[in-house]
């Protein structure tokens, strides 16, 4: 699997391009969230005058943990508008958007992962054992 995602805008056709294909870019290495396979993208390509233009859709599978109840779970992370520009010189013949589309996939991450809506996260029990230590202060008197 590729590990980078480059463009040759010098064989790049008048009227745009379609690219599609999987890229392993995204290298998190965290124990709650856990990239498996690739970046899957499907991108259309474009020169307009001096300026390139990359629009399209992204998306990667990751093994997450949920926030309410603490079992792993995968989950597809998408990013269906994907875009990009930078402005060409004279000597532009590769774009690298490598590093965009791996910010644009962790960005989409969720900041709290739940495996479903309706989780109820951990069962409360009703009976907590305390510390025994805190106990002690059940005896204090305080005077006001």
């Amino acid at each position: 699997m590729e590990k980078n995602l480059v463009i040759d805008v010098a064989r790049l056709k008048s009227d745009g391009e379609s690219f599609e294909g999987e890229v392993d870019i995204v290298d998190i290495d965290e124990e709650f969230v856990k990239p498996f396979g690739g970046v899957r993208y499907n991108l259309t390509a474009q020169i307009f005058g001096r300026e390139f233009l990359v629009r399209g859709r992204l998306e990667q599978d990751f093994d997450l943990v949920c926030s309410r109840c603490g079992k792993d779970f995968d989950d597809t992370i998408k990013v269906e508008d994907f875009t990009f520009s930078v402005e060409l010189d004279d000597k532009s013949q590769f774009v690298d958007l490598t590093n965009e589309a791996r910010e644009s996939i962790i960005l989409a991450l969720p900041t709290y992962p739940v495996c479903d809506e309706a989780c109820p996260g951990l069962a409360r029990n009703s009976e907590i054992s305390g510390d025994e230590r805190w106990s002690a202060l059940d005896g204090v008197k305080v005077d006001k």
